[in-house]
């Protein structure tokens, strides 16, 4: 008689509630409050039609440097052109610090409102951003596959200001719901549990998901195999592809499933000595043969 495996049962369901919880990412965003913390609210973006010359760009970080000299040498009582000598400038180009009251006065010219590779992604950032994704590295990769030629630098200039304007909260990740939803409500942490309350009472495919996960832990844990049909008919019923793909892996080896959530038994041991047999073969790889393998794993036993 076959008998599935109950751990990986489980690891194949988080998998499909993870997969779930990322198709409605979006619903994470909603604010919610819990006592002694920090609402969440997304970033906010730079405002459009800002200066193209943010910080970090190099152009503008060495016109504000030379405006900050220029200016503060006038301020000491140098002439304009005491300053072009000290400087090494022309007279022309101090005059035209000495003149504008910011550097943003002198962010003109050719790379004023010019269109950029980044363009087209700067919404998707915006997105990926407020989700609580910041790593631009990341993002870089993400908008790449979606058609992005430009290079890394370009996309870290232009998130660099957004790092000034992160909130203290962020919305949790996917991973993170995914895994409140799959462990026992007794055993979450009351911050977390209100966290997860806030964010199923804002989307009810994963209040529905989280329905189906607990109706499944009980099955595990308390071996109520004869149940399964009526889960499966129950997940069937919802619009949730990723358990709908859970779900068909189960019916295509259902008596051997429905053992595993009935009977006492479980071949978790030996999945325990595979996985024990294969740490051992990783870590000489490439330094011995067979015969050392087979007395490490003897000798382990």
């Amino acid at each position: 008689m076959q008998v599935a495996d109950r751990f990986h049962l489980w690891r194949n369901l988080g998998e499909a509630a993870e997969r779930c919880v990322s198709r409605h990412r979006a619903c994470l965003r909603v604010p919610f409050a819990v006592p002694g913390s920090e609402s969440v609210t997304a970033p906010v973006a730079p405002e459009a039609g800002v200066s193209p010359w943010p910080t970090g760009h190099r152009f503008a970080d060495r016109t504000r440097e030379k405006h900050a000299i220029v200016h503060g040498l006038l301020g000491e009582g140098h002439s304009r052109r005491a300053v072009a000598r000290e400087l090494r400038m022309t007279y022309r180009t101090v005059q035209r610090l000495a003149d504008a009251a910011s550097p943003e006065d002198l962010f003109q010219g050719q790379w004023q409102n010019r269109r950029t590779k980044l363009d087209d992604f700067k919404p998707y950032l915006h997105e990926r951003w407020a989700e609580g994704c910041t790593n631009a590295w990341t993002l870089w990769k993400e908008i790449q596959s979606h058609g992005y030629a430009g290079g890394y630098g370009a996309v870290r200039a232009y998130l660099r200001p957004f790092r000034d304007t992160v909130p203290e909260g962020r919305p949790p990740s996917p991973r993170t719901v995914a895994g409140w939803i799959l462990t026992h409500p007794d055993a979450l942490a009351e911050k977390e549990r209100l966290k997860l309350k806030s964010v199923l009472a804002h989307c009810p495919e994963l209040d529905a998901l989280a329905g189906h996960v607990r109706s499944f832990g009980q099955m595990l844990t308390q071996l109520q195999g004869e149940r399964l049909p009526e889960r499966i008919a129950a997940v069937r019923a919802d619009d949730l592809p990723s358990m709908h793909t859970f779900i068909s892996g189960l019916e295509r080896d259902l008596a051997a499933v429905t053992a595993g959530l009935t009977l006492p038994w479980s071949s978790g041991i030996v999945e325990g000595h595979v996985n024990r047999i294969k740490m051992i073969k990783r870590q000489m790889y490439g330094r011995a043969g067979f015969k050392l393998l087979r007395k490490r794993v003897l000798l382990a036993s």
